[in-house]
């Protein structure tokens, strides 16, 4: 350990941190033995520059030395520094094999921490619980990096808590070190939950999926505990013993499912079972109607309305991938989304997406943008009802993504969305969603003067996006080529990611054929997602696949990219055959091998599947 009076013989402005030099450094240490409020504002000040968010520098393990004094010696905070140590140790023990190891700054700082670990030991034996589990999370983030003496001394210290601690979390703790020293203990029948819980979740990880029945009874029953132990981090990560818990369950899906069922059952402490629940429809491949049955069954445990729209929003997110939503689910629905709480937006939200009738008539009685957008998708054969009901929302002043949520709901009613023309007009004119109401007039075949002044107006946009939309739209309408030439010239020419670009001049078609001298150099680009959008343009302007589908293949990949390739490839209608095992592997997949987007309303997960059995029945 090095007491304060040494701060000075550190050349901390030689050594970085997470915000330059460590000049500060010096100064915050000596923070720690002034009172309590200095002390605390020190620590976070140290946990954002010498670990900050899970990084650490050159100037972390010359600071943990001292921290140790400050440990032992500053009048207070004693968990919160030990805390502070334990993390800026955290490393994955498989990195100590990497030749990168020896010379990085978390290797530097197990060697310090392992070195000054003999004179922290005695903190095991504090007489505050929150110190002794801080002191036991130090010593399992170094516990596989220390001498042999002092790791015989260190895990007697522990098992001496682990048999006779009065806090059972320090216990379980204690356990879960233990583990680390190669001690597997096999405490199942222990009277107390927390340490059969942290047992059983150390059999789990060590066997894998699928879990034994004993593991996944001792994980439902003692993973409901009001308090699981998430005030603290036993073992190297930062992940809290409820994450943990549930990142355990997710990987077995039935022992998940029957675990969040349980909880759900016991009232839904701490809204776990519904947590679980979300998590595992996002990681697990077609077990929407168990997901939703337990949000259903946890709706009326949620103890605050956010709580109960989490709920709601994820059966919203799932139901539509249920073939006949079971009616006693609707009816659920149904009832919510008749109410005046903020819950009723999700719940309605839902119930349209369950393609209920009785749907229908609610977003009429109460055409909010996002319900309204979700029932011309569900409902198309309402256009007569939805559509006047959209261009009122439209001239009442919608903006942002419930104006384009509504826009691009237009698309789909063919000639019908004509109706629109005027309120689209608008947005063009007032630059309320003024791209996909640009690409929206393109679409609508009608040509009049002020339709073709706007296009041209807006063509001339210092909006990118805009003068694209506009100049596709401009060109659909009166088939003139050279004013959306002039336009995308200048973008793909252009600085910053002209991938949007290359996506949008694609209608243009073989029209877009003088820009291939600008579209060919950007097929080898260094940035994937360039070579995607430039591979699929070139195939839409020559019509020839030749060059675009080796591109595409070579993209494809469970990534954003890759499915926009296989979306692009899907177009094109041709599957080189070494790509197959990729795809059956997308197809039939029991994981999701995509996770939700922002803004998506459909989940690219299911996409990629999509795509890909269809490819797969291409010849």
């Amino acid at each position: 350990m090095r007491s304060p009076a040494e701060l000075d013989h550190v050349h901390w402005h030689d050594l970085p941190h997470a915000y330059g030099p460590a000049e500060d450094v010096p100064e915050l240490i000596r923070a720690l033995y002034a009172d309590d409020e200095t002390a605390g504002d020190a620590i976070h000040e140290l946990f954002g520059n010498i670990h900050h968010q899970g990084t650490v520098y050159p100037a972390s393990a010359p600071a943990v030395p001292f921290l140790a004094h400050a440990v032992l010696h500053a009048p207070g905070r004693r968990d919160e520094l030990l805390m502070l140590l334990a993390v800026l140790a955290d490393h994955d023990p498989q990195h100590t094999a990497s030749p990168s190891w020896p010379g990085s700054s978390v290797a530097a700082i197990c060697t310090e921490l392992a070195r000054v670990l003999p004179d922290l030991l005695p903190c095991l034996g504090d007489a505050e619980p929150a110190v002794r589990r801080a002191a036991l999370r130090v010593v399992a983030a170094v516990a596989a990096r220390l001498p042999a003496e002092v790791r015989t001394t260190a895990e007697r210290r522990v098992d001496e808590l682990y048999a006779t601690d009065p806090v059972a979390a320090v216990r379980a703790d204690a356990l879960a070190v233990l583990d680390l020293f190669g001690r597997e203990t096999e405490a199942f029948d222990n009277p107390l939950p927390e340490v059969r819980l942290a047992a059983a979740m150390l059999a789990a990880e060590r066997s894998g999926p699928p879990y034994e029945k004993r593991l996944v009874d001792v994980l439902a029953e003692d993973g409901a505990a009001a308090d699981p132990g998430d005030d603290g981090f036993p073992r190297a990560g930062t992940a809290s013993q409820e994450d943990r818990l549930t990142d355990l369950l997710t990987r077995d899906v039935d022992a998940g499912l029957t675990a969040a069922a349980r909880w759900i059952a016991a009232g839904d402490p701490g809204a776990r079972g519904s947590r679980l629940g979300r998590q595992i429809a996002e990681t697990w491949r077609d077990r929407e109607t168990e997901v939703l049955a337990l949000m259903l069954a946890a709706l009326p445990h949620q103890g605050d309305t956010r709580a109960s729209a989490h709920c709601l929003t994820t059966i919203g997110e799932w139901i539509d991938r249920l073939p006949e939503p079971a009616a006693y689910l609707r009816d659920a629905l149904y009832d919510r989304a008749r109410g005046e709480e903020e819950t009723a937006a999700p719940a309605l939200l839902a119930l349209v997406r369950s393609r209920d009738p009785r749907a229908l008539e609610l977003v009429l009685r109460n055409p909010d943008p996002e319900a309204l957008a979700a029932a011309a998708s569900c409902f198309p054969e309402a256009a007569d009802r939805l559509i006047p009901e959209i261009r009122r929302t439209l001239a009442a002043g919608a903006t942002g993504n419930g104006a384009i949520a509504l826009i691009a709901a237009l698309a789909q009613y063919g000639t019908a969305a004509q109706q629109a023309q005027p309120e689209l007009l608008d947005c063009l004119r007032t630059r309320r969603a003024a791209v996909v109401a640009a690409r929206q007039i393109g679409l609508g075949g009608h040509v009049t003067a002020e339709i073709t002044s706007l296009l041209h107006e807006a063509a001339q946009s210092t909006d990118s996006s805009l003068s694209a939309a506009a100049a596709v739209a401009h060109h659909r309408l009166t088939g003139e080529a050279e004013p959306a030439l002039r336009v995308f010239g200048g973008l793909l020419a252009g600085q910053g990611p002209v991938h949007w670009h290359l996506s949008s001049l694609q209608p243009l078609g073989s029209a877009a054929a003088p820009l291939l001298p600008l579209i060919e150099p950007l097929l080898t680009a260094r940035y994937e997602w360039t070579r995607m959008a430039a591979a699929e343009a070139h195939h839409k302007v020559t019509g020839s696949p030749e060059r675009a589908v080796p591109i595409l293949a070579a993209l494809i990949g469970p990534t954003p990219v890759g499915l926009c390739a296989l979306r692009a490839l899907a177009a094109i209608g041709e599957v080189p055959d070494e790509l197959r095992p990729t795809l059956r592997s997308f197809a039939f997949s029991p994981l999701r091998l995509l996770s939700a987007m922002p803004f998506s309303h459909v989940h690219p997960d299911e996409e990629l599947r999509t795509l890909a059995r269809t490819l797969l029945t291409t010849d």
